[in-house]
């Protein structure tokens, strides 16, 4: 008989719409609770091991300080630090690193090779980034916004930038919940065409939501009451930088853009930021901005996604 795969968490519908209230729900519980000095236990015993092909600040660090205060521990592997650098394979590092550890987070670059980590692993896996997803960043946004307003549904998202793992996020997230997403991308630069379809489907089957693709930043930006972006070149695209400042010269979040959305609107950003890039100075820092609570609450999701890979 083949025994069941763990629990993992690939991209963000591995964790059901109709559960996503509750993981919200103990974000806020976890956040108050170390406000208050009062640390859960809840893996107590478990080592996670943190397999880092891509260089992090707010993933690793998250992960790291959310492994801790739970009460147990993390291993952190760079491909340079280990014997991925000389080319083992996926599936013997995922085996070797499940016969050490309770649980994988792997930030890296083909949600294939999640997917193939996933497969050889018999402990849960968390994607802490690929070149198609960012589940944990995503999932972190839409608990932002649901603290900032109340409710993630009855409000216009609008992205501005390139079609990248954020905006396929996002993409997954306006189909899974109905939510109401415009995304202005450069000719050329949109989104996965399968994904924008599998949205769209989801949304059919919900009955709720609309998803629209544009190249006019100020028409997504209309009304918006959430607008996010991201860097114009993603790591492992620092050839393009130069092409790619050219392309998205007019996709910049500054002063005007928000005042063409809702006049309560909020500004997102994943970080690291690039200022007077795909986002003003004055914005990032101004009081529309809630990057840095974005930031902070990377570390209540990170704990909660574990917590839910171990149920």
């Amino acid at each position: 008989m083949t025994a069941a795969r763990p629990r993992g968490f690939l991209t963000l519908a591995d964790i059901a719409a109709s559960d996503w209230p509750a993981v919200w729900d103990r974000c806020a519980q976890l956040e108050d609770d170390r406000k208050s000095g009062k640390l859960a236990t809840t893996l107590a015993g478990k080592t996670i091991a943190l397999v880092f092909e891509k260089a992090s600040t707010r993933t690793r660090v998250s992960f790291e300080v959310a492994a801790y205060e739970l009460g147990g521990n993390s291993v952190l592997i760079t491909s340079e630090g280990s014997q991925i650098a000389r080319g083992e394979p996926a599936e013997d590092t995922a085996r070797v690193l499940s016969s050490y550890c309770h649980a994988i987070v792997i930030r890296t670059f083909g949600q294939e090779r999640v997917a193939t980590f996933a497969k050889a692993a018999s402990v849960p896996v968390v994607n802490g980034l690929s070149d198609q997803h960012h589940p944990c960043q995503v999932a972190t946004d839409l608990y932002t916004v649901r603290q900032h307003f109340g409710r993630i549904d009855g409000l216009r998202y609008a992205w501005i930038g390139d079609g990248n793992n954020m905006a396929q996020s996002w993409l997954e997230a306006a189909g899974m919940f109905g939510l109401d997403l415009v995304l202005a991308c450069p000719e050329g630069f949109a989104p996965d065409p399968q994904l924008v379809k599998a949205a769209r489907t989801a949304q059919q089957q919900l009955g709720k939501g609309s998803i629209e693709l544009t190249t006019d930043p100020a028409a997504a930006a209309a009304g918006a009451h959430v607008m996010s972006t991201d860097v114009w070149a993603s790591m492992g695209q620092e050839s393009e930088a130069a092409r790619r400042r050219i392309a998205f010269k007019d996709f910049r979040i500054d002063g005007a853009l928000v005042d063409r959305g809702d006049g309560k609107a909020i500004v997102l950003h994943c970080l690291p930021a690039h200022r007077g890039e795909e986002i003003t100075g004055d914005v990032l820092d101004g009081p529309r901005s809630l990057a840095w609570v974005q930031a902070a609450n990377r570390l209540h999701i990170a704990k909660a996604v574990l917590e839910r890979v171990f149920q």
